[in-house]
């Protein structure tokens, strides 16, 4: 069976309050649905298909389950957002040598999601002497 990722929910105890942290930090559109307690995201009609994964040991901070990546146009510029917005940055911006910059944060619920920015030069910078 063929099968591809289609949707995301994102849990809090006061998920109306993930609201702002996620409209500002993304620009997503969320909308509260009539009669329910549910928010309905929509990050934008040209959004690429959720297409691509991958399996791996557990991250230093203490993940488990599922971590989703989130491109945006600037790694640095997400996580300062985040921290200003209540989120916590679980893993500062870091170089996929040649591919990418990444970095880890929290929302203020504890729930954790990586910012992806791509980058063909991206490199570490060189270690002290």
């Amino acid at each position: 069976m063929a099968a591809h990722l289609t949707n995301f929910e994102i849990y809090g105890g006061e998920p109306g309050q993930l609201v702002e942290f996620y409209a500002a930090l993304f620009g997503w559109r969320i909308e509260k649905t009539p009669g329910i307690d549910y928010w309905r995201i929509e990050v934008g009609a040209d959004a690429p298909a959720l297409a691509t994964g991958g399996l791996t040991h557990p991250p230093g901070f203490g993940s488990h389950g599922w971590l989703p990546f989130v491109q945006v146009s600037s790694c640095a510029d997400a996580l300062a957002t985040a921290e200003r917005l209540g989120g916590t940055v679980l893993k500062e911006r870091t170089a996929v040598p040649r591919v990418a910059w990444h970095g880890v944060i929290a929302d203020p619920a504890g729930n954790r999601f990586l910012v992806w920015e791509p980058d063909p030069t991206a490199f570490p910078p060189p270690e002290p002497d």
